[in-house]
Order: C-alpha cells, then structure tokens, then sequence
C-alpha cells in the first residue's frame, strides 16, 4: 500500500476576514494567486476539499474560487484530476 502525501499540509497563511466586505471566495482567490505569482504554487493547487478543510471555507467557496482562477485563464480544470496552473506572470 502507498502513503498518499498532501500536495500541501498546511495552508497557515489563508486568513478569511469575516468582517471584510470581499467576499469569502474573493479572499481565498487573492490568497491563491498571491501564492502562485510568489512561486509557493506552481502546478498543481489545493483541491477544494483540501481548501475546506484548511480554511473552515464551505466546498461551494473553494470551488467558487478555484473556478474564479479558471476563469481568468490563471488556472484549468482537468476533469477528475484538480485545478492546474497555466501561467505564473500575471503582469
């Protein structure tokens, strides 16, 4: 049997601000983006079970946020596989 390894233990610095008027997902796609320009992610991101679980985040938040990504053409989904970077210069 092979131990599965997280892609990432511990997502220490996403803080959502439930006062801010941003919206939760907002919060967490600006984390995540901020963390791929930075270089701490660079293939494959969090899924969003994982960003659930780490932030306290509903699974239609991370998923919103994660979609945000795609959307902007930072990221791509691959069907049954996770969200994957496209690019890391956002300049």
């Amino acid at each position: 049997m092979v131990a599965r390894v997280p892609l990432i233990t511990t997502l220490v610095s996403v803080q959502v601000d439930k006062d801010s008027p941003v919206p939760f997902y907002m919060q967490l796609r600006n984390w995540l983006l901020a963390e791929i320009e930075a270089g701490r992610i660079t293939s494959r991101l969090p899924s969003a079970r994982t960003l659930e679980q780490q932030t306290g985040l509903s699974h239609d938040t991370t998923e919103h946020a994660l979609r945000q990504l795609a959307e902007e053409g930072i990221a791509v989904a691959v069907r049954g596989k996770g969200y994957y970077v496209t690019r890391q210069d956002q300049g």
